[in-house]
């Protein structure tokens, strides 16, 4: 599994430092740090910094290639964030599905869309082993 002494850090586009910080907010990330140009957050963990940056984002955003999120292990957990999502009346991308249902790989998964259109998605494995 994973070391950790390593925090995965991503760096994305945004349009509006409070937009952006109240949506990320509401599901559940602490902001670590926030300058003029760019807010940091806990994401899960692991560190999402978004930069001011308007002309960057993406005004077609399409599930894939280009996406990020979280894998949760914990089944209940997963169903909280998505409680979370829905109380909170958060912007869902794809709402919650099953994929490749009947094959090892399947798992439940929903897409939430941030303020600057960048795609989070959440799921869970019943098999964990397939998670790598």
């Amino acid at each position: 599994m994973r070391d950790v002494n390593k925090v995965f850090h991503l760096a994305i586009p945004c349009e509006n430092l409070e937009q952006t910080s109240d949506f990320y907010e509401k599901i559940g990330c602490k902001v670590a740090r926030k300058y003029h140009d760019r807010v940091t957050f806990n994401f899960f963990g692991d560190q999402v910094v978004c930069h001011l940056s308007p002309e960057d984002i993406d005004k077609k955003p399409k599930m894939y290639p280009r996406h990020f999120g979280v894998t949760f292990t914990n089944k209940d957990e997963f169903h909280t964030l998505l409680d979370i999502a829905k109380k909170n009346e958060l912007p869902f991308f794809q709402e919650l599905m099953t994929r490749f249902k009947g094959k090892q790989e399947e798992h439940i998964t929903f897409f939430l869309i941030d303020p600057a259109n960048n795609l989070l998605e959440f799921k869970y494995y019943d098999d964990m082993t397939m998670v790598y």
